[in-house]
């Protein structure tokens, strides 16, 4: 981001995005169905047609639910797809979770990309990071500044807030959604990571998102689960067959503790230890 694009109102940064991925020719969008990279899709293919590509990656850290989405998306708006299995599990550096763990699954999953989009004849990796990003701890933006991927709406200088505002402008399906991490970001540092702990964490995670909530985390430690809703939503939570419906099920999934965490729903709060 340039002191220049700062300064843009939001419809100049949406110029400035639409003639920087031009300008590229040839483009592979990190695609997880997301806020930021289904903007990013959507403007590329916009501007590139065929020549604009998605990339999706699946693993035990991505959500079915999110794959099933990238995919009605892709078919929706008739975006070829390139679906890869990611396998960070198996690099020990990304299962111990240190502190850096972002960085690691990164390099894992955008070094595989950039030698797909080689083999599709594509010349750019784009990826969906923005400006809001910055701000908190994220290891992984390194990776992806030392394999040289490109940050298109960092580069427009756009926050979250505008992305979303774009996304509802283009009648794109995720401008409320929630904003998406990897189920290893509720696993605090130092525990293990492992396909249980993070099937565990996903089927906790879908339940409630049947129960009607729309934003929401279960981040877990050992045997234990911490639930995070919107504020406003608490007071719902606390319904006595809700609740009861909930720790019923958590204790199926194996949880021997269920506990709700009075702050409520926030991104990053495993990184508050740091």
């Amino acid at each position: 981001m340039s002191a220049k694009t700062e300064q843009m109102t939001l419809s100049e940064k949406y110029d400035f995005l639409k003639s920087y991925i031009k300008e590229l020719e040839s483009v592979a969008v990190a695609f997880s169905s997301g806020v930021d990279s289904t903007l990013l899709l959507k403007v590329a293919h916009d501007e590139l047609g065929d020549n604009c590509i998605a990339l999706t990656g699946s693993s035990e850290s991505f959500p079915q639910t999110e794959q099933e989405e990238s995919n009605s998306f892709c078919k929706k708006e008739g975006i070829q797809q390139v679906l890869f299995f990611s396998n960070e599990l198996q690099n020990e550096d990304y299962a111990k979770n240190p502190k850096d763990r972002c960085y690691h699954c990164k390099h894992i999953l955008f070094s595989t990309m950039q030698k797909l989009a080689k083999e599709n004849g594509v010349s750019y990796v784009l990826e969906g990071s923005n400006v809001d990003d910055l701000g908190d701890y994220r290891p992984g933006l390194n990776a992806i500044a030392e394999l040289g991927i490109k940050s298109p709406l960092r580069e427009a200088g756009l926050t979250k807030d505008e992305i979303r505002q774009l996304s509802k402008q283009l009648d794109l399906p995720t401008f409320q959604k929630q904003s998406f991490a990897c189920l290893a970001s509720r696993i605090p540092y130092g525990e293990r990571i492992t396909a249980e702990k993070l099937k565990r964490i996903e089927e906790a995670e879908d339940f409630l998102k049947k129960k009607g909530f729309s934003y929401y985390r279960v981040r877990i430690q050992d045997k234990l689960a911490r639930i995070e809703v919107l504020p406003k939503d608490i007071e719902r939570f606390m319904e006595e067959n809700l609740r009861n419906e909930v720790v019923a099920y958590f204790k199926q999934l194996g949880f021997l503790y269920v506990t709700l965490d009075l702050q409520g729903y926030r991104t990053g709060s495993m990184n508050e230890v740091l």
